[in-house]
């Protein structure tokens, strides 16, 4: 049961987030190249924010949804 752990501890430190070390490495020599993780993130955040704004706004133009008062049964 020890060897399955120590395991996926191998598998994780030595293997799928190596690249992260290296970065983190790479920090004290540049600050842009080591964030640019940060900033795909930012990146992919934005055009999602886009994104569902424009498909929010077609789905509002269409003036498909009921937007009186008694539209819910709850109100």
């Amino acid at each position: 049961m020890r060897d399955l752990f120590y395991g996926i501890q191998d598998l994780f430190l030595n293997y799928i987030l190596f690249p992260f070390d290296f970065l983190r490495f790479l920090e004290a020599d540049n600050w842009w190249l080591s964030n640019f993780m940060t900033w795909i993130s930012i990146a992919v955040f934005i055009c999602a924010f886009t994104y569902w704004m424009l498909q929010l706004k077609k789905f509002d133009d269409n003036s498909e949804e009921d937007k009186s008062i008694s539209a819910h049964s709850f109100l």
